[in-house]
């Protein structure tokens, strides 16, 4: 008789998933709720909050601005990424490993020394703004502090690591031989990868953007210390509003939103991807 060892997970399976539906379940609950001030909510079950979220159009930019450097900084992460993940994957040096090991290790830097290491980095009299002064591609020194680009650089740090990781464990099974084989039968480097490997690793890929994606749209730190009080995505808001105006009713409908949010982004693109599919456009 087989022994069923899956049913050791059991347990901590069931304790997850009751810890996860029940802190989703108080701030989805509270934001049916009136949001009367200073900790305070109505006993009547109302859309207001949901009302006021879609009718403000600062609620509506801060959502907008949430999703465009989400996306933008998955797009560049995964562009990025795959070249790291690919020359890694196909290294038959022991670099390999040590480059991996490299890669493993920079995901283990919290996210709070990574950010301030980006703000020495774009400092006005750092290294970086010294030499592009130096050589003239700029008159006076540039900056990420307070802008969507320096909030998409920090998502991208904090996410470039996973990413790489991710990549190269899809890239890792795809054969090598497929390559090897499309280029003898007279395809450019160029042409195989964009005719075999990406088709065979879109799947993969795809998974893996979503989970950057995810993970973005989450990100506290970087938005909050790159933005610079000026750039407000979701999270940032929801910090905000609970800490600061103490209004947390209205925090929990921030929260729902961002969570209804990137649930129907990532329903979306699966149901894109297996559109994909059944167009046979995708090797599964």
């Amino acid at each position: 008789m087989q022994a069923r060892w899956e049913y050791l997970l059991l347990p901590s399976f069931v304790f997850v998933v009751l810890l996860i539906v029940s802190s989703q379940y108080v701030f989805l609950k509270g934001s049916f709720y009136e949001d009367l001030g200073l900790g305070q909510i109505g006993d009547t079950f109302d859309w207001v909050n949901y009302n006021k979220f879609f009718s403000d159009t600062f609620y509506l930019s801060t959502l907008w601005i949430t999703v465009k450097v989400s996306a933008l900084a998955t797009l560049f992460t995964m562009l990025l990424g795959f070249p790291v993940a690919y020359l890694i994957a196909r290294m038959r040096s022991q670099w390999a490993m040590i480059l991996l090991a490299g890669v493993v290790v920079s995901t283990f830097v919290t996210i709070v020394i990574k950010v301030f290491g980006l703000i020495i980095i774009f400092s006005a009299d750092g290294l970086l703004n010294k030499f592009l002064m130096g050589i003239g591609i700029v008159d006076t020194p540039y900056t990420i502090i307070g802008n969507q680009t320096g909030v998409v650089v920090g998502l991208m740090h904090f996410t470039l690591g996973f990413g790489v990781l991710l990549l190269y464990s899809v890239i890792q099974t795809i054969p090598r031989s497929l390559e090897d084989a499309a280029q003898i039968h007279g395809a450019s480097r160029w042409r195989m990868h964009l005719r075999v490997l990406l088709p065979l690793s879109l799947p993969g890929v795809t998974v893996g953007a979503l989970m950057i994606f995810n993970m973005s749209m989450g990100a506290f730190t970087s938005a909050a210390l790159l933005g610079g009080g000026r750039v407000f995505t979701l999270p940032v808001l929801i910090q905000r509003t609970m800490m600061m105006e103490i209004k947390y009713s209205m925090a929990g409908t921030l929260a729902a939103v961002l969570l209804i949010a990137v649930l129907l982004i990532n329903l979306l693109s699966v149901f894109l991807l297996r559109r994909l599919r059944a167009a046979r456009l995708v090797i599964a």
